[in-house]
């Protein structure tokens, strides 16, 4: 991260200005110590205008990819848990795949991030909040927003399993930021 922080001339202060995370906070991740929330993960993203898995380990590419989930760090929120599968970098493209599951009795806020946000239900009743509208997903049911307003989810009748997939925008520049991990 510090390197990161270094190449766009941001101070420790000022990316805990623009995060609404605090500096010792900042500086334990950046020592590789503690376990980032989702909420954390995601206002880094924004604050640096980075994508998410720039601020996550990730495996190598290869011609044949194969993840098991439970072998995946879990970033987990006030209601959702995320596991990112994948990262796909392609000119002028990069995406990002993540198992997400959304617990019940609990809503999962988002400031808003840069990229589009495209959820694919597997399991469950999910409700989304996104541009001023709200939307109940079914298995089977897809939706797709721009992030870069607050959104939120919320599980109606359990458990739900969904796909999320992450699109950036051609200008978010994908950069690797040491000292931030997952257990």
């Amino acid at each position: 991260m510090r390197a990161r922080r270094d190449e766009q001339g941001i101070s420790l202060s000022e990316l805990a200005r623009r995060s609404g995370i605090a500096k010792g906070t900042l500086s334990q991740l950046e020592s590789g110590a503690g376990n980032p929330t989702i909420e954390t993960v995601f206002s880094l993203s924004n604050a640096l205008g980075v994508p998410v898995s720039s601020l996550l380990n990730e495996p190598p590419a290869a011609d044949l990819v194969h993840v098991r989930s439970a072998d995946v760090g879990v970033l987990t929120g006030d209601a959702v848990d995320l596991r990112m599968l994948r990262r796909l970098e392609h000119p002028g493209a990069l995406l990002e795949v993540y198992d997400q599951q959304i617990r019940a009795g609990a809503i999962q806020r988002s400031a808003g991030h840069p990229g589009t946000e495209h959820h694919v239900v597997l399991a469950g009743r999910l409700r989304i909040g996104a541009q001023g509208q709200q939307f109940e997903l079914g298995a089977g049911d897809y939706l797709a927003f721009r992030a870069n307003g607050a959104h939120e989810y919320e599980a109606l009748d359990g458990l739900v399993r969904s796909v999320l997939l992450l699109e950036y925008p051609p200008d978010v520049q994908p950069a690797t930021l040491d000292g931030l991990h997952l257990d």
